[in-house]
């Protein structure tokens, strides 16, 4: 999980003033994982800290620091059994902050780090110090500053010497969905949510997309998408599905000569095996052609739409949790 500062910023451009209440650390039972947050604004709230009784306290909590304005930040440990009524026997520490648009234009001088990839503030209440060579007033931070230059990587969110320290989020990996039938729908409506996928759709008209297209991914009418091929980042995977077989082969060749970390393919076995003997007939190679997963999907799940698409869903989640790496995963 990450800090989704642009999320953050256009939450408050359209509400004005919100709360950021995000899962700071935790010993046993969690109802999600460190770094996990929601936004809650005076008359709504987006994501998630887990549901259930936790996140509604959380939530009426938030709204009362609203009022506050940065006097409404607050930070509380949770044990979720004697406090919360619930079976879990684990205990939460959550970070509430309430933003605007002013200490969002204040973020760069007091604790966003673009260099290292994140951001640090001292917790409400705490008296850990502030200012603006952070480290200097921790050894803890200044080791943890020093492993994310050497390594490259910022740290995982967690909580060092009084401060809460958050990885930003970064461009998530590209994700090229090809086809909006049923199971290309599906399929966004599972993976649109993901703030490490950045996906684009495609197909051959605007009419074949849906008029409620989430908000973060980018649809692409084109008569002839085979031409958009290249213009696809090499790093990206891709998920063939359109209504015509013609196409897809078209894809699959495309994007066999361009470059992509992953190809999936929706089809039978036998779709599949004329295809390996068109794409060979074309020039490709055997090796080449194994970077293409088909069929795709969780066959034991069904061949409903919405089945499919949760076998494929996994899949790219998997690989888009690897491909930084260099390693492969089949996309079904």
């Amino acid at each position: 999980m990450a800090f989704d500062l642009q999320g953050l910023a256009d939450a408050v451009a359209q509400h004005g003033s919100v709360a950021r209440v995000v899962i700071a650390g935790f010993a046993g039972s969690s109802p999600r994982e460190l770094g996990a947050d929601m936004l809650v604004w005076a008359t709504g709230q987006s994501g998630s800290i887990g549901g259930g009784a936790l996140e509604f306290a959380a939530t009426a909590r938030a709204r009362e620091g609203l009022q506050l304005g940065a006097k409404g930040d607050w930070f509380a440990r949770y044990a979720l059994g004697p406090d919360m009524g619930q079976c879990c026997g684990g205990a939460v520490s959550l970070l509430c902050e309430v933003f605007d648009a002013a200490r969002l234009d204040a973020l760069d001088r007091g604790g966003l780090n673009e260099p290292l990839g994140l951001f640090a503030r001292p917790l409400p209440h705490t008296g850990a110090k502030t200012g603006a060579n952070i480290a200097a007033h921790s050894l803890g931070l200044a080791r943890l500053f020093d492993r994310a230059r050497a390594q490259g990587v910022p740290p995982q969110p967690q909580i060092c010497d009084n401060w809460m320290v958050e990885p930003l989020l970064r461009p998530g990996q590209p994700l090229w969905l090809w086809g909006a039938g049923h199971v290309g729908r599906a399929l966004v409506a599972i993976l649109a949510p993901l703030p490490d996928i950045a996906l684009t759709w495609v197909d051959t008209s605007a009419a074949r997309f849906p008029a409620d297209i989430p908000p973060q991914v980018v649809a692409l009418p084109a008569a002839l998408p085979e031409r958009l091929v290249p213009h696809a980042p090499q790093a990206a995977q891709h998920i063939i599905m359109t209504y015509s077989h013609q196409l897809d082969l078209a894809l699959c060749d495309g994007l066999l000569r361009h470059g992509a970390a992953d190809i999936g393919l929706i089809g039978s076995a036998s779709k599949w095996a004329r295809f390996r003997k068109r794409l060979q007939a074309m020039g490709h190679s055997t090796a080449a052609i194994s970077r293409i997963t088909c069929p795709i999907g969780t066959p034991s799940l069904g061949k409903h739409p919405q089945s499919i698409a949760i076998g494929v869903a996994a899949a790219v989640v998997h690989n888009t949790k690897r491909v930084s790496s260099g390693e492969r995963v089949a996309t079904g």
